[in-house]
């Protein structure tokens, strides 16, 4: 590992190791996906990481090419991280609202850790999780385990919406992975919507019509 690589490494795990040294044994990150797509989950990683050995090339998601997201989830987990991946339906954003869905989705993701964390980061502002919360703006960018939830919550639904492509293929689900591309949107017009769209955030395009 270059020695640049190993400088921005350990400042994406800076913060962590300072909460350790205060006592905090199990410190979990917490991101989502999917919030601004049309189509498929709002999913949210969590992810309580080691302090060793240091995961290359670990950023948040979006500053990672597909294939590199795929090499970093993998090493994630081959590191030993204890992580979960939470989901809400379309139909449940529809109901209760993205605020409310991702609040759920971020406590079931802590729930479902194998060991309670003694502090959870937020890429974000305060959700009064019910958990010890730490928000940082820009988190997932900045804290280790922050981004790891993010590439963990990335590749796991981008993965469902490649399926997904199998059975819904007018959509190109496999490549936009339900965001409101021109595209999609065009084909939101001529075949209508999906059981997997949000029909809440597609009233701009087409007046909705479920089949």
């Amino acid at each position: 590992m270059k020695s640049a690589e190993i400088e921005r490494l350990t400042s994406l795990y800076y913060y962590e190791v300072g909460l350790h040294a205060q006592g905090a044994i199990a410190i979990a990150g917490l991101d989502e996906v999917g919030r601004g797509s049309v189509a498929g989950p709002l999913s949210v990683g969590a992810c309580i990481l080691k302090d060793e050995p240091l995961i290359e090339y670990l950023n948040d998601s979006k500053k990672l090419t597909p294939k590199r997201r795929e090499l970093v989830a993998r090493e994630i987990k081959e590191t030993g991280a204890i992580y979960a991946i939470a989901h809400v339906e379309p139909s449940e954003i529809d109901r209760f609202g993205m605020s409310a869905a991702l609040k759920r989705a971020m406590i079931e993701a802590v729930r479902g850790l194998s060991i309670t964390p003694d502090a959870v980061l937020l890429d974000g502002n305060p959700l009064g999780l019910g958990f010890n919360e730490i928000n940082i703006i820009k988190g997932d960018a900045k804290i280790a385990c922050i981004a790891a939830a993010s590439v963990l919550a990335k590749t796991t639904r981008d993965a469902m919406m490649v399926a997904f492509d199998e059975h819904y293929p007018e959509y190109g689900f496999s490549s936009n992975k339900g965001y409101a591309s021109a595209s999609h949107i065009a084909a939101i017009k001529k075949y209508g919507l999906s059981p997997l769209h949000r029909v809440t955030f597609c009233k701009n395009f087409i007046e909705p019509t479920l089949f």
